[in-house]
């Protein structure tokens, strides 16, 4: 029969060592100490490609589209952006321009618009969130394409303040 203090010694050990568990037999009697597999440690990136590198590759170089992910966090400002105030998407989701398929964008390049009014839609987990504008201004550029994926933090449009 196994004792108190080996049972509390086989149980550190197998916390300790991060195995997966130890099957041990005493004198006819066999115990069981199931070790809990250690989470996979998260990947570090600065971004993530939204679409799979099969279809990433597939892009033409030529177009001079940067690949997804690259244009996001840790992108160097240009001097294009002087100036400029940027709308972000608050969640990870979907990209739409209209509230559905055949509406019309709620807005277009040059249009100006004021502080609070929709820009777009992020669908994420069949919520729909309406982008607000934070600033009045001058929408001078859309970042994603309509029914995109876009990450958290990732540009949506700039807008140049009046």
């Amino acid at each position: 029969m196994f004792t108190f203090t080996e049972l509390c010694e086989l149980i550190r050990v197998v916390s300790e060592s991060k195995v997966g568990g130890v099957e041990i037999e005493k004198d006819g009697e066999r115990i069981r100490v199931d070790g809990v597999p250690a989470a996979p440690a998260p990947e570090a990136r600065l971004s993530a490609p939204l679409l799979a590198p099969h279809l990433a590759a597939a892009l033409p170089a030529a177009t001079g589209t940067v690949a997804a992910g690259e244009a996001r966090l840790g992108a160097e400002p240009s001097a294009e952006d002087d100036g400029l105030s940027f709308v972000t998407s608050p969640i990870v989701g979907t990209f739409y321009v209209a509230p559905s398929p055949d509406a019309e964008a709620y807005v277009k390049i040059g249009d100006f618009v004021t502080k609070g009014q929709v820009l777009c839609i992020v669908e994420a987990m069949k919520l729909m969130n309406e982008i607000e504008a934070d600033i009045s201004g001058q929408l001078v550029r859309r970042f994603p394409e309509n029914a995109q994926p876009v990450e958290f933090g990732e540009r949506l449009f700039a807008i140049r303040p009046s």
